[in-house]
Parts: structure tokens; C-alpha cells; sequence
């Protein structure tokens, strides 16, 4: 089994708040996350996908297909949005880097067609990520 990994980038804006709990609570458990006027990453998204190389071009997928699902429907859907007015599948999802990963796995799978998705690694910050695996 080989593993292939692309690297793509977006910027977005969201706040972390329970709707639930008042400000004091958020306030605890978010800290500068549940800022009312939000607050902005620099992402940086790792897409690995695994498969058997083609006996004719040596691929397990064309890089270039690959970068392209992955702008087409994660980048542009995402990229410089307020994730939590702008992106209307994540419209009351509290939207944490773990969700984030778990909501681009899924719009990236039905796309991923000769090989397997791996895992979906997220960077919110040079010292955060995610990885998920699909489980």
C-alpha cells in the first residue's frame, strides 16, 4: 500500500460559543475562541489517500486531479468565509478544528475515485492539527 499526500491552504474566520451556556461559561471553556466578533487561521490541510500505483502511469491518483477536488470543494467553499455565517452546511455545528476535518472528509470522499481516502490532518495553528481517519 502506498500513501499520497497533498497539501492545500485556506484562511477562514469562525467563533467557538454554546449557544446553551452564557458568556462566562464560554468564556471558561473557549477563552479568545468565543471572541463575538470571531477570529481567524491560516489552515493548512493534508490529504493523504492510499492504493496500489497504476501498472501504466505509476499513480495511485494524478496529483493534479487530486489538488483540484480538493480546491473545488473544500478551498472554495471555505476559503476567506466566516465559517459559521458564511459556509451553510455548517450552520449550527459548533465548528472546531475536529468538526472542520470531519466535514471536509465528507465532501472530499464521494470525489476520491481509484484509491482510497486515508486521512483528512488539519492545522489550525503550527502547534494544533486534527487527523481523522473516517472512523
Amino acid at each position: 500500500m502506498i500513501y499520497l499526500t497533498r497539501k492545500e491552504h485556506f484562511n477562514a474566520a469562525h467563533q467557538l460559543y454554546n449557544p446553551d451556556w452564557d458568556i462566562a461559561k464560554n468564556q471558561i471553556v473557549f477563552g479568545k475562541c468565543a471572541n463575538k466578533h470571531f477570529h481567524g487561521h491560516n489552515y493548512d490541510l493534508y490529504v493523504t489517500v492510499k492504493g496500489l500505483p497504476d501498472k501504466e502511469t505509476g499513480f495511485i491518483m494524478n496529483v493534479k486531479e487530486l489538488s483540484q477536488i480538493i480546491k473545488k470543494e473544500v478551498c472554495l467553499l471555505l476559503d476567506h468565509k466566516n465559517l459559521n455565517l458564511d459556509v451553510l452546511e455548517l450552520k449550527g455545528v459548533m465548528v472546531s478544528t475536529e468538526n472542520l476535518a470531519v466535514f471536509i472528509w465528507q465532501k472530499l470522499l464521494p470525489h476520491i475515485k481509484g484509491c482510497q481516502l486515508h486521512s483528512i490532518k488539519l492545522y489550525e495553528t503550527e502547534n494544533i492539527y486534527v487527523e481523522y481517519y473516517g472512523e
